[in-house]
């Protein structure tokens, strides 16, 4: 797999944080765990649940050695998401991320939340337009 970062970017590596200080292509030849800064959320970005549950998955990716909390978390969260929201589209995208996660698929689990970002939006605020976010 072949990535290119941009002078200043960040890229989270098998739980490393890695910054570039010029434009340069990595090749990974091998499998890694990894993160684009450009997806990562912040603390202050959890603003929803959904959002809360990419935080956990992120943290999954980004802090290895704290997976088994994260994990327990995750789990805990998933469950009580499944039983609250109503959506089916999203009820549907929390079990896909279940799945991916368990066969340790967390960045597809990543995309998969975000996905379902626009269907929260218009849970929370209906009538007004869906917009994608930008984790």
């Amino acid at each position: 797999m072949r990535i290119s970062l941009r002078a200043g970017e960040k890229i989270f590596l098998n739980g490393a944080v890695i910054r570039v200080d010029r434009k340069v292509s990595l090749e990974l030849l091998n499998d890694v765990t990894f993160l684009l800064e450009a997806h990562v959320l912040q603390a202050d970005q959890t603003t929803t649940p959904l959002r809360q549950l990419y935080f956990v998955v992120q943290t999954i990716l980004i802090d290895p050695k704290d997976g088994i909390n994260a994990k327990l978390m995750l789990d805990h969260m998933l469950s009580r998401m499944v039983e609250t929201f109503k959506n089916e589209e999203i009820r549907e995208g929390l079990v896909k991320v279940r799945d991916q996660i368990a066969r340790g698929r967390a960045f597809d689990a990543l995309k998969t939340i975000r996905g379902l970002y626009p269907i929260e939006q218009g849970i929370i605020e209906p009538g007004q337009p869906s917009q994608i976010a930008a984790a």
